[in-house]
């Protein structure tokens, strides 16, 4: 599997806040496990975070810590 990698267009818009990305510190995401689909755009790792928190897209994607000892990482 490859994935093409451009330069989104100057006027790329963050999809979290709808501001124009490259106005701050831009970043790309793809779904590498879904076909690496089209990438999604945000202007700064405060709209990814938020973003992701409220899409619940981290739940079951990371490892939990257990003071017994019982997790995966």
């Amino acid at each position: 599997m490859s994935t093409t990698i451009t330069t989104p267009a100057a006027s790329e818009m963050c999809t979290y806040c709808g501001s124009e990305i490259f106005d701050h510190d831009p970043i790309c995401v793809r779904d590498c496990t879904d076909d690496c689909g089209s990438p999604e755009y945000f202007c700064n790792y405060a709209c990814l975070s938020v973003y992701i928190a409220e899409n619940d897209l981290a739940a079951g994607d990371a490892c939990e810590w257990s003071p017994d000892g019982d997790g995966c990482c």
